[in-house]
């Protein structure tokens, strides 16, 4: 029977099935070598932009969010990108990340700062790299070390990581390549129809003061910077709070979900980016802040709201943060201020808590990580995690039993500390190394006005709240520029106040370190805003774990390719019709091979293709962009079958079209043989 994370309020024993269910001293950075030279009214600064691919396998990957295993990737919606912006200004640079993928694990925090490294020497380090991800639910699953987040994608996917590490890393080397002066503006608004507060009855346990702060339950808040070199404006960053939820746990297309089409839309639609075209002239990002209880799903259910359409919300949810960015950006003014960035490690399962930051004046503790029931019967609103079981009855997860499963008891003592948490898993103290990190990066980000605390967390609004709060005070700078940057350089499942922890709702039963994990965010953070103030030293603290020789996959791997009887790889199945009118869908089927043998990243498995007045044929769309979608299935046990449809534009150009189709072929032998297919032509009136 299905646990509902809104009735799971009482304080028992359980056992731990129910998961199963589910350096020194740097300071500030230093001297960052030699800064693109600021021109005469330029605002300053130094500015660059780049964007790269983070696409996992297009089939046959664990898709991360909704911890559903039978939620494969079996095709691509909207490819997901990293996109890039390094701001400098007197010799100081922060680089900072947003990635349209679930989480940025500690494990490709550690891999790209790695790579940077070897590429920059001690140019970009953790103290000045933020890295940041939209949290999209519709993206490849396995590039963290963490066993808790691995065990619906059945382990470690090397593919994955590989993208996300490759991706980020080649975004940031753009933007390092577009170096050059420029000035930024900022602007703010309001966005009031993109959100709706999923754990009501949590939220409306909080103080009156913090609730007044916002009147709706949501948090509208919307804050974009500019970006501009010559004149021109070349990236937009926008931060607003919502979940890339709006593709549903039924979804088996990889998609960068409504922040995704919101990013496509501005570098699009506005400024007319191909992404198959060289390094693009503007760059977009809708990164997160404190998103733990925002939904985008309107009318609280799955794929509902404002349509009962998960395309078209995404779409909706998307365009109206696009929007709200133009509106805000429309009368933004010129920023000025320093560059600067700090961090450092906490051990989140071991923090005292100063009495000034509980609600009760008492001095209290953290504790190690554990699983409350109720995360294991997920947001009802934004997707069921397990129903009523991660697995159907009489199917075991190999990976789950690799680790033994989750069946270590919890101790007196934790349960506890993690009152009034009902423990469905102690996952700090599970073998053979805790499931999830305690030691965790904290940093603050200066960027001329505006400040980001960021942190591996996903923080409910009124948490951001008190964080933004504290930060603001140590700083001595108003609140509003102070912004919660949630998702960040690590991830930790939840923080919600200690008065919504006790409602344990979904939210509340995922905030890992129990009770006071906000109150120790909140001392952390001063402590690490008043050393930031002060220009002071401050310790990096303890060593983040590195697990990763700890990893075992389960995941089948894609073996050698097949075709049906009397046809050859890229054979067109299903050919178009000859004539179709804009507005229309165009559709056709290839027999083809297993995306794992090349995912194709920064390329394409379709292209749109019209023939030119001089005989030749130009590419007019891919499945990297809104209107393509691509569709694998696999027909027995090796043939792959390849559906592709492009939804022909109101402003596509009349003339002869055709779909071409690539992919690789694995032969028994173990090579891999690339194949092109062809539609015959058809006429776009």
């Amino acid at each position: 029977m299905p646990v509902s994370r809104r009735t799971v309020l009482a304080r028992t024993v359980v056992g731990s099935a129910g998961l199963a269910a589910a350096a020194a001293l740097p300071a500030m950075s230093d001297e960052l070598g030699a800064s693109a030279t600021a021109a005469p009214g330029s605002g300053g600064y130094e500015i660059g932009v780049g964007i790269s691919d983070i696409t996992g396998p297009a089939a046959e990957c664990g898709m991360m969010g909704y911890s559903q295993l039978e939620q494969q990737t079996a095709g691509i919606h909207l490819r997901p990108r990293a996109r890039a912006f390094i701001i400098g200004s007197a010799g100081r640079r922060v680089v900072f990340v947003v990635a349209d993928n679930g989480m940025i694990f500690q494990s490709v925090h550690r891999g790209v700062l790695a790579e940077l490294a070897r590429r920059f020497g001690d140019r970009y380090t953790e103290q000045n790299v933020l890295l940041t991800s939209t949290h999209s639910h519709a993206t490849c699953g396995g590039s963290s070390n963490d066993y808790a987040y691995n065990l619906s994608i059945l382990g470690f996917q090397q593919q994955v990581y590989d993208a996300e590490v490759n991706g980020i890393v080649e975004a940031i080397a753009a933007a390092h390549a577009d170096l050059g002066p420029g000035s930024l503006t900022l602007g703010r608004g309001e966005l009031h129809d993109a959100s709706v507060n999923r754990s009501r009855v949590a939220w409306e346990l909080n103080p009156v003061a913090d609730k007044a702060h916002f009147p709706a339950a949501i948090d509208p808040a919307v804050t974009a910077l500019s970006l501009v070199k010559g004149g021109r404006q070349v990236g937009a960053i926008t931060w607003f709070a919502t979940h890339a939820t709006s593709m549903t746990n039924a979804n088996r297309l990889i998609s960068g979900d409504n922040k995704g089409y919101a990013a496509f839309a501005y570098e699009h639609t506005e400024h007319g980016v191909r992404y198959l075209d060289g390094a693009p002239d503007f760059v977009a990002a809708f990164p997160q802040t404190n998103t733990g209880d925002m939904s985008p799903n309107l009318n609280l259910r799955p794929g509902s709201g404002p349509t009962e359409d998960e395309f078209e919300n995404t779409r909706i949810i998307g365009e109206r943060q696009y929007q709200a960015s133009k509106a805000a950006l429309a009368q933004a003014q010129p920023m000025g201020g320093p560059i600067d960035a700090m961090l450092c490690y906490v051990d989140l399962a071991d923090i005292a808590v100063d009495g000034r930051f509980t609600p009760d004046g008492q001095p209290r503790h953290t504790a190690p990580a554990a699983a409350g029931v109720s995360l294991a019967a997920g947001s009802v609103e934004d997707g069921p995690g397990f129903p009523g079981a991660p697995i159907p009855e009489g199917v075991r997860n190999p990976f789950l039993t690799s680790l033994g499963g989750p069946n270590a008891p919890a101790p007196a003592w934790l349960a506890d500390a993690q009152a009034p948490k009902a423990i469905a898993a102690p996952l700090g103290l599970m073998p053979p190394v805790p499931w999830v990190p305690n030691v965790l990066p904290i940093q603050l980000v200066r960027l001329g006005e505006l400040y980001l605390a960021a942190a591996g967390g996903e923080f409910t609004i009124t948490s951001g709240l008190r964080v933004r709060r504290a930060v603001a005070a140590a700083l001595g700078v108003p609140l509003e520029q102070v912004l919660m940057q949630g998702y960040a350089n690590a991830y930790h499942e939840y923080v919600t106040t200690p008065e919504e922890y006790d409602s344990q709702q979904y939210e509340g039963a995922s905030t890992l370190f129990g009770r006071y994990t906000l109150c120790a965010y909140q001392q952390e953070f001063t402590r690490l805003a008043t050393a930031f103030a002060a220009r002071q030293l401050v310790a990096r603290g303890p060593a983040p774990r590195d697990v990763s020789n700890l990893q075992p996959n389960f995941q089948p791997g894609a073996g050698q390719d097949t075709t049906p009887p009397g046809r050859a790889f890229g054979d067109v199945l299903t050919q178009p019709a000859s004539t179709y009118a804009v507005g229309t869908q165009v559709a056709a089927e290839f027999v083809s091979a297993h995306p794992k043998h090349n995912t194709r990243r920064n390329s394409t498995f379709l292209e749109v293709q019209r023939r030119t007045a001089s005989g030749e044929w130009a590419r007019v769309a891919n499945e990297g962009e809104w209107a393509v979608r691509f569709s694998w299935s696999k027909r027995g046990v090796a043939e792959s079958v390849a559906r592709f449809t492009w939804d022909i534009p109101g402003d596509a150009a009349p003339g002869r079209y055709r779909m071409q189709h690539y992919a690789d072929s694995l032969s028994q032998d173990g090579a891999l043989h690339p194949f092109t297919g062809t539609t015959n032509e058809f006429e776009v009136s």
